[in-house]
């Protein structure tokens, strides 16, 4: 479903970020995606819905060179992928509800099945009675479970994040991992860049750690 090719990414007048990966990732898997600040986990997540676009080598995606794309097929790309990063990027003047019923106005879906498909993600993230809140009165983890909703809510086949339990205490951070462990259970794909390896232990599956650019362990558990 993914493949990395001799992958490097080097920023205009910075070091590579990442150099020579060549990895690839089955369609089902959970991937955990571990390493030091600054050793290019976010830059590894990004080159998969082309928000960065690789140096040298090439990132394949459901069969398409990522980094060939012309910048008119980025949005179909990306309508297979559902993406969360330390940004959230909420919308805090609309409601829970509104900011999933954003996405889901690009779509062709009529306006009662796209009501019916954000209310079913919101309950899959334990949040479905705090549709009408506004972003700002959830709590950390709360935002972070609206962001996961957001990102499926399109019903994506690969989901990545970057970082999710940042900044939670142990029970907030608990509760999101095992949201992204459910998806994964019912098919999709999970690429999750964490620090966290408390929580890779845990959870046991493949773990990519990244160092200085490098892949330097891929190992399953």
């Amino acid at each position: 479903m993914i493949s990395f090719s001799a992958v490097s990414k080097r920023y205009p007048g910075g070091q590579n970020v990442l150099q020579g990966v060549s990895l690839t990732i089955d369609a089902g898997e959970l991937v955990f995606i571990t390493g030091h600040s600054g050793a290019g986990k976010s830059t590894l997540l990004k080159l998969i819905p082309a928000i960065e676009r690789p140096s040298t080598g090439s990132v394949i995606v459901n069969g398409q060179n990522v980094g060939a794309l012309r910048p008119a097929a980025i949005p179909f790309l990306r309508r297979n992928l559902g993406l969360v990063f330390q940004d959230q990027k909420l919308l805090y003047d609309r409601s829970v509800v509104e900011n999933l019923m954003l996405p889901l106005s690009f779509s062709s879906l009529a306006p009662r099945e796209a009501a019916r498909r954000a209310r079913a993600a919101l309950d899959k993230v334990g949040l479905l009675g705090r549709e009408k809140a506004n972003p700002v009165q959830l709590s950390g983890g709360e935002q972070q479970r609206l962001a996961i909703a957001r990102a499926v809510v399109n019903r994506p086949a690969i989901l990545i994040a970057d970082e999710p339990t940042a900044n939670l205490d142990a029970e907030a951070a608990q509760r999101v991992l095992e949201i992204f462990v459910a998806f994964n259970q019912v098919g999709v794909t999970v690429l999750l860049a964490t620090h966290d390896l408390g929580l890779v232990t845990r959870y046991g599956r493949r773990v990519l750690r990244l160092a200085a650019g490098h892949v330097v362990e891929d190992s399953a558990p």
